[in-house]
C-alpha cells in the first residue's frame, strides 16, 4: 500500500524542530521503512524525528518506533523499526 496521511498524528512538537509522531497502517514495517514512504511529509519531518508505529494491523501487528534518518527535502527515509512487540510471558 501507500502512506496514508490521515493515519499519521503529531504527538508532540518541542519547538526546536523535533517531532514525535504516531502512525498506524496495515503495511508491514519493512514497507514503511523503505526510502520514500513518507515523501509527502518531507516539509514536516526532520532528521531525528521519532515515529511510533503500529504496522501490519491487518494481520500480526508489529509495534515499534522508527527514526527519520534522512530527508533531503524530497525523499524521506526512516531507519528499520525498533520493535516493541515483545512477548508477554505472564
Amino acid at each position: 500500500m501507500a502512506f496514508v496521511q490521515s493515519n499519521l498524528s503529531l504527538v508532540s512538537y518541542s519547538g526546536n524542530g523535533f517531532h514525535i509522531w504516531h502512525y498506524t497502517t496495515t503495511d508491514a514495517s519493512t514497507v514503511v521503512d523503505g526510502a520514500g514512504y513518507f515523501n509527502s511529509m518531507a516539509n514536516e519531518m526532520n532528521l531525528g524525528d521519532v515515529i511510533y508505529a503500529n504496522t501490519a494491523t491487518g494481520g500480526t501487528p508489529v509495534y515499534g518506533q522508527f527514526a527519520v534518518s534522512a530527508n533531503n527535502g524530497t525523499v524521506v527515509d526512516v531507519n528499520n523499526i525498533t520493535t516493541l512487540s515483545a512477548s508477554d510471558s505472564d
